[in-house]
């Protein structure tokens, strides 16, 4: 005999809105492996950012390139370092937050599709 525990009513729509809450932004940031995307972003990114239909607080940490923030609203963090290998002291930052590594080996370690890590 097996004991199961209910469902708590509700619960699988709020999973499926979390779940969902950081679509646009990891869209926004998946775009901009595209060299032209790089470009039209790079020339303005707040219009960039309301195309992609950001929450205000998505769009504020977009412009303000607060990392951390990105991934509390539910960014992806592999599409948050694909906005992060814009910036070079973006770069310099997160390498060595998240591995230890120069800018140039975390630049390098990326392009190699990761391989180069650890």
């Amino acid at each position: 005999m097996s004991i199961s525990t209910p469902r708590i009513p509700g619960t699988y729509v709020f999973d499926t809105a979390d779940s969902r809450r950081g679509q646009a932004l990891n869209r926004l940031c998946g775009s901009l492996k595209d060299a032209a995307r790089r470009a039209e972003f790079s020339a303005d990114e707040a219009a960039y950012c309301d195309a992609y239909a950001l929450t205000p607080e998505q769009r504020d940490a977009v412009l303000n390139r607060d990392w951390t923030r990105m991934l509390e609203l539910g960014g992806s963090i592999f599409y948050v370092f694909k906005l992060a290998v814009l910036d070079q002291k973006s770069m310099q930052y997160l390498g060595g937050v998240f591995t230890g590594m120069t800018t140039e080996e975390f630049t390098q370690a990326l392009k190699t599709g990761g391989r180069s890590f650890g």
